[in-house]
């Protein structure tokens, strides 16, 4: 019996026994548990959802549980190149007009 049947199996078990209603439910318990049991990990975490470009700057910091400057500083020290979003003249003067129209205030 490999160690991922087993694995698998007791998963399986805790929600047949009605420990958990899924198994899905387990493993985000089992994960919570980890990250706080190994909080370098959510770093490690942070840092690559940022370099895969799934959360911001921001949301990075906050699953670091860092400020935006140590974020930062992080990011620094793992040789990764902050992402800046750039918005296009267009887009942005769209927006402008958009909130003139909401607001009924002049830039």
């Amino acid at each position: 019996m490999t160690v991922e049947m087993t694995l698998l199996g007791n998963v399986n078990l805790l929600v047949t026994e009605g420990i958990y209603q899924t198994s899905d439910a387990l493993l985000q318990d089992a994960f919570r548990s980890l990250l706080r049991y190994k909080p370098e990990l959510k770093t490690q975490l942070a840092l690559g959802l940022y370099k895969r470009g799934k959360v911001s700057l921001a949301r990075a910091a906050e699953i670091a549980g860092v400020d935006l400057e140590s974020m930062k500083e992080l990011l620094q020290e793992a040789g990764m190149v902050r992402c800046i979003a750039t918005v296009e003249t267009e887009v942005m003067a769209q927006e402008v007009n958009q909130l003139v129209k909401i607001t009924g205030r002049q830039p």
